[in-house]
């Protein structure tokens, strides 16, 4: 139905940037609310970022404000996360996420893990030191 799948991962240095891509398949992409989380092991899914459909607001955790920027390009069905000045923190399972529905509001940007309904496979993120 909606497959989702991430790319962009690898290895990095603390304070060096990666750039992460989510292709998205099976919807209307820019109908939808798009979000990043990530997982550490043995530990919950948290919430990363999200995008609005219209590409219009973005809201993102406390930990990553002004480091990562999420964006997207709606006529390639693509998400983004930029990652600048990566901490061993940052180091995780990193997933994109669509929302079950389509939103009337263009600033709507779900935060909770379960206002999501598809996952990627994930790609990981490691920062070293």
């Amino acid at each position: 139905q909606v497959q989702l799948v991430e790319s962009g991962g690898g290895l990095v240095q603390a304070g060096g940037s990666l750039r992460l891509s989510c292709a998205a398949s099976g919807r209307t992409f820019s109908y939808y609310a798009m979000g990043w989380f990530r997982q550490a092991p043995g530990k919950g899914r948290d919430f990363v970022a999200a995008i609005s459909k219209n590409g219009g607001s973005s809201l993102y955790a406390d930990s990553v404000k002004g480091r990562f920027t999420i964006s997207r390009d709606n006529a390639k069905n693509t998400l983004y996360l930029q990652m600048n000045s990566l901490k061993p923190e940052d180091t995780a399972v990193y997933y994109c996420a669509a929302p079950k529905y389509s939103s009337a509001s263009n600033s709507y940007t779900p935060s909770r893990r379960w206002d999501y309904d598809y996952w990627g496979q994930g790609t990981q993120v490691t920062v070293s030191s």
